[in-house]
């Protein structure tokens, strides 16, 4: 029995007649009728009821029926569900990404993917860089968002945003009032950084920074990106990172960008000659869409509505006008209030 047999069945009990079901097979009538007589036997009962002029089909051949419908029904369901899942519109994608990304951007890429493929199974595993890397060639994650350079022949990437380091200060730190920071001025300073075990490619750039610079930092901490910011909030030193760490407030926290303006790349990543078409289809949206950077919560506001010690230098050191203070210590008005009140002047 094969679905030859089945569907010359269903055909016959559907049309309730050997000769129009003959027609719309495409077949002619004996070789059909011995094709049901074969099925019969295989099945060991009658499926029609051939005594009378009209074919009817017996009480066996109509449960038959009913299930040989579902069989089409579900092989029509599989051929439908195979050709998805053979562009990529189905299947099962484990993300590994970096906790940074959580606060800038990952989230967003992953609800506009759900959104066009809600076939697809997502499943994020929030992962080191390091950690990414070896996940990949044990096959325990499928792509992942690591920090650049990349050296390994077994992995391919491509880069997705390239964005500026910045310096991590407290806020009432003597450099926080400079607009930017030539690392050099950094020589003196304890440092926080983040675990080379953790990420080699990101603390092997740093390092290099540095040295280029004419110093090698001395490094009190080590901590996570996120505990970076609250150790160097706290006093204990001052950290070099990237840039996508602002959405991120701390109170008593300072960033300004570096002279010469260094910047760092990341990378999407995953097993060379993986083909799966979940994978492809994944990279090829990614590749559309970008991994977009969402906007910092307005300036001025930090968690809880208060103002923090790093808005409001941020205000003085980069604010277009920048009201200067006169010799009494108190603000000068800026340009445009002496505009406006040079326009009120003519007024009256």
């Amino acid at each position: 029995m094969d679905l030859r047999h089945l569907r010359y069945f269903a055909a016959v009990a559907e049309e309730r007649h050997f000769g129009r079901a003959a027609q719309r097979l495409g077949i002619a009538q004996p070789p059909l009728s011995r094709q049901i007589q074969d099925l019969e036997s295989a099945l060991g009962f009658s499926l029609f009821d051939r005594s009378r002029r009209r074919v009817e089909l017996t009480p066996a051949g109509e449960v038959f029926l009913a299930h040989v419908r579902r069989v089409f029904e579900a092989l029509e369901l599989a051929v439908h569900e195979a050709r998805r899942a053979s562009v990529g519109e189905t299947g099962r994608l484990v993300v590994g990404y970096l906790s940074s990304l959580a606060y800038s951007g990952i989230t967003e890429l992953v609800r506009a993917f759900r959104t066009e493929f809600p076939a697809v199974e997502l499943v994020l595993r929030e992962m080191a860089p390091q950690e990414q890397v070896d996940a990949l060639k044990d096959g325990r994650i499928d792509v992942g968002f690591v920090r650049a350079p990349l050296h390994d022949a077994r992995l391919d990437a491509e880069r997705v945003r390239r964005e500026p380091l910045v310096v991590a200060l407290p806020a009432d730190h003597p450099l926080a009032g400079r607009k930017r920071i030539p690392l050099e001025l950094l020589s003196r300073e304890p440092f926080v950084v983040f675990p080379r075990q953790r990420g080699p490619a990101f603390f092997d750039q740093v390092m290099a920074l540095c040295r280029a610079a004419g110093f090698s930092p001395r490094i009190v901490q080590e901590a996570l990106h996120l505990d970076i910011l609250s150790l160097v909030a706290a006093g204990f030193g001052v950290s070099i990172l990237p840039e996508s760490i602002k959405i991120i407030r701390r109170r008593g926290l300072a960033l300004r960008p570096i002279v010469g303006a260094p910047s760092t790349d990341l990378l999407l990543a995953w097993r060379a000659g993986d083909t799966s078409p979940t994978l492809q289809q994944f990279l090829s949206f990614v590749r559309r869409v970008g991994l977009q950077k969402p906007r910092a919560a307005r300036r001025g506001q930090a968690a809880g509505g208060q103002r923090d010690e790093e808005v409001q230098r941020d205000e003085e050191v980069q604010r277009d006008d920048g009201g200067q203070r006169d010799d009494g210590g108190q603000r000068a008005p800026t340009r445009r209030a002496r505009a406006r009140a040079r326009a009120v002047a003519a007024e009256e």
